[in-house]
């Protein structure tokens, strides 16, 4: 059976690295699911690459151009030379001509917010779809899909609202296509080990984590943040799923949130944009309701701009019989420059720098490794070697899986808006916040 061919829903600074007319301020200046499509291209393991955004005008700036004569004189040409050989340039000269092609939607002179419905229409059923779009456009693009056979990846959080999660599952499974959260540090080497010796230290007692990305992330998102989502969705939940990963026996309970404003609100974005927020979060054993454990996220957009990370990450858990500590921000391995100062660089996440033989060299990266987890499955289903229900009993962030992150979450806003503990109530199978 042919590889899938895969729709990449999303051109900004997580799919192809360019932002604002060039490469991204970020550690992802050449992007993370171009460069990683592009290569499992390469590698056989999928079809043709498509790519759609809601404007066409950024095409000519992310991808090579072709100009004829007459035109390479033309000023537009000269400004055209400066900004438009993104990918042509930061990947496929840089990775021995990496085939850096793509079909887009819409055309290069349009704006269409509903581009993303051709473009999935012009799929076939098994194909697949990366959706890295603002949060509350995630719930509508992956329901069109599914409702037509292509299966689905969704950066987090899947879903802003719990009941929009459960009904994408429920439609996944009416479909039978496989719906996966990008949830990449379940694959982080060290988080993966953690997870597995957590196994071994008892009942469930205690879990803090911290998460933050320096100011400048603020202008990334100045389109949506404060407005359509917030640091939460965007930064705790990677810890709350590794969190949830990590304690299959609790459930979620109730969820007290709290949060500061000013910084990004005097930096430009709308006055409600919280700075920083911290979500109390009581989780309960399922089969023994007498024992309790307590979960403290925190994540924030505004740290110092000189930290020398671009995302500070940590957590504590501790179990009736031991604990866990992990910084993933310091890995060993820094770099001084005259004007850049001290760096702390995580080549584990995504590593950029070619083979000996010119070739990109990430894939053991765990950036990399969670699309080749995806891409895998959707094969694997397809062929008729797995299905849904194996994929969801693997240590997967699938809709399944990654139930109780969302109803966190969701309960987390509500919380924050309403300026009250919100329970979480989950029965047979049945989830509720109230």
């Amino acid at each position: 059976m042919a590889p899938p061919d895969v729709l990449m829903v999303g051109t900004g600074e997580y799919t192809t690295g360019f932002v604002g007319g060039a490469a991204s301020g970020s550690d992802k200046k050449v992007g993370v699911v171009g460069l990683t499509m592009f290569d499992l291209r390469r590698r056989g393991k999928v079809g043709k690459l498509s790519m759609v955004g809601v404007s066409g005008k950024k095409y000519p700036g992310i991808r090579k151009n072709r100009l004829t004569n007459k035109a390479r004189r033309s000023k537009k040409a000269m400004l055209m030379k400066r900004l438009g050989n993104h990918l042509h340039k930061n990947i496929s000269e840089a990775y021995n001509g990496l085939d850096v092609s793509f079909t887009s939607f819409p055309a290069d002179d349009q704006t269409d917010p509903d581009a993303y419905k051709a473009a999935i229409d012009a799929l076939s059923p098994g194909s697949a779809i990366t959706i890295f779009t603002p949060d509350t456009t995630h719930f509508p693009i992956a329901l069109y899909a599914i409702e037509r056979g292509i299966h689905v990846l969704i950066t987090k959080p899947a879903t802003k609202l719990l009941a929009h999660h459960l009904e994408l599952l429920e439609a996944s499974r009416k479909h039978n296509v496989f719906v996966f959260v990008e949830h990449h540090k379940r694959f982080d080497p060290a988080y993966a080990d953690a997870r597995n010796r957590a196994k071994s230290l008892g009942d469930f007692n205690y879990f803090y984590s911290y998460m933050s990305q320096p100011k400048s992330q603020l202008q990334t998102f100045s389109a949506w943040a404060g407005k359509d989502s917030d640091i939460s969705y965007y930064l705790n939940s990677h810890h709350i799923d590794i969190n949830e990963s990590m304690v299959p026996d609790y459930t979620p309970i109730r969820v007290t949130a709290s949060a500061s404003a000013g910084t990004a609100a005097a930096l430009g974005c709308v006055p409600e944009t919280e700075d920083t927020i911290t979500l109390l979060v009581d989780w309960r054993r399922k089969d023994d309701p007498s024992k309790l454990a307590s979960g403290v996220y925190t994540a924030s957009w505004t740290a110092p701009q000189g930290a020398g990370v671009h995302s500070n990450q940590y957590f504590h858990y501790m179990g009736a019989k031991g604990e866990i500590r992990i910084n993933q921000a310091k890995r060993g391995y820094d770099v001084t420059e005259d004007e850049a100062g001290l760096t702390w660089y995580n080549p584990f996440y995504m590593r950029y720098a070619p083979d000996e033989e010119g070739n990109f060299a990430g894939q053991t990266g765990y950036g990399y490794i969670s699309f080749e987890k995806f891409v895998d499955a959707v094969t694997a289903l397809n062929e008729g070697r797995v299905t849904l229900a194996e994929l969801d009993a693997r240590p997967l962030p699938t809709l399944q899986n990654t139930i109780a992150t969302t109803a966190i979450l969701n309960a987390g806003r509500i919380s924050l808006d309403e300026r009250r503990p919100v329970e979480i109530v989950s029965e047979a199978g049945k989830w509720e916040l109230k």
